[in-house]
């Protein structure tokens, strides 16, 4: 089960990761650098760990879709 705790750490994350490292890493790769920033911050069980990947592997799509918008928000305010 992931807590809303879990998430707004995993969101903080992704948030403070470069776009280009969300959207260059092939998925299994970007799963786990998330895991790891993750595990650096607050340690996880076991458990907790698999949970983790697994959402994690749910929203790749959504988290490569902000990381473009955040490239594309970058690009118009930079002409």
């Amino acid at each position: 089960m992931i807590t809303t705790k879990m998430m707004k750490q995993i969101w903080a994350v992704i948030e403070s990761t470069q776009v280009s490292t969300l959207l260059q890493f092939d998925d299994a790769a970007l799963v786990q650098l998330l895991l790891q920033k993750l595990e650096g911050k607050d340690g996880f069980d076991a458990q907790a760990d698999c949970n983790l990947n697994n959402y994690i592997e749910s929203k790749l799509p959504l988290i490569r879709d902000t990381a473009e918008g955040r490239l594309s928000f970058g690009q118009s305010n930079h002409p």
